[in-house]
Formats: structure tokens, sequence, C-alpha cells
């Protein structure tokens, strides 16, 4: 990759880009693997604008933007919002990475290190304890990085997809010392 990455925090004005990203980065994740009738479902009604509008107009919430230059192409991006995960200890001061989704050709180029690590700097800003995520339990290749981030597991979910239940592992990435 030739190409200059750039991350900034996403604005009102984004949300068709970050629409975009979505849809494209959970098709090719899930493709192959989970039902594409429940993927594209899945993908109109999680990844519409609309929801992204209203993330960005959320206070609460915070969104970083990865655009490859030149050009400035949405190329990934990450969500951060409270904690609404279902885990047996639940603390106040929880944050929650709600979606961290990158083109897969811009794997191994740390873009994904770098979206973590702002989530991770503001959820410190903030005087949260840990920093919460939800992930598919047979996505190998995120599970391999969410480890090498620090994260370990806590819990599980099940996940709708579509008309589908799928398993979730839930992960928390302790902040403060216990």
């Amino acid at each position: 990759m030739s190409g200059e990455i750039v991350i900034r925090a996403a604005v009102r004005g984004d949300e068709e880009a970050l629409s975009a990203v979505g849809k494209a980065s959970f098709l090719e994740a899930f493709a192959g693997i989970l039902d594409g009738g429940d993927i594209i479902a899945h993908c109109e009604r999680q990844h519409a604008a609309s929801v992204y509008r209203d993330w960005l107009d959320d206070g609460d919430m915070r969104i970083w933007l990865a655009e490859a230059m030149p050009g400035r192409a949405p190329i990934g991006y990450l969500v951060l919002a409270p904690a609404k995960l279902p885990v047996a200890d639940p603390h106040a001061d929880d944050l929650e990475i709600k979606r961290i989704y990158l083109l897969h050709r811009f794997h191994g180029q740390r873009v994904g290190k770098r979206l973590m690590d702002a989530a991770v700097a503001e959820a410190r800003m903030r005087g949260a304890g840990r920093v919460l995520l939800g992930v598919y339990a047979g996505n190998d290749d995120a599970l391999a990085f969410y480890q090498r981030c620090g994260f370990h597991r806590i819990g599980q979910r099940t996940f709708r997809v579509g008309d589908t239940d799928y398993d979730d592992i839930i992960l928390a990435l302790p902040l403060t010392a216990a």
C-alpha cells in the first residue's frame, strides 16, 4: 500500500461513508460464513446511514474514521459508546467498542491498532475502568487482534444477524489496576 492512512474524528456528514464501509466490511468478513440473506438484512438495518447519523448526534458516542490518501476514501472506523453488553459484573464506567471495521485490503497496516489506540485514549480520558466488546465466536482473526490488544474473555451473548442467532464472545480490556 503506498498511500497514507489518516484517522480523524467522524462528524455529521460522514454517515454515508460510515454506512458504506460498515456494509462492505461486514459482507467481506462474513460472506460464505453467515447466511447471505441474513447479512443483507443486517446491513440494511444496522448499517443504514440514519443509524450513524443518530450516533454522530449522540454526545456520549465517539466515532473515528480511517481514510486512505490521496482522495480521503473511507476504509474503516471504530464506534465507542456507553456499554450495553450483558455481562455478569457491569461497571457504571464501562465503555463499549460497538464496531471496529476495516476493509480487508488494509489489514496488517496497523490501522486497526491506531483506531483502537484512539478509543482506549478516549476511554481513559473519560475515566472508564474497562472497555468491552462483543465479537463473533468464529472470527478467529478478530479474536487474535483483540488478544494482542490486551482483551480477555468475560462472557458470551447471542447476537442476531438477520433472522439467525449467532454466538458472540464478550471481551474486556481493563484500564485501571484491580
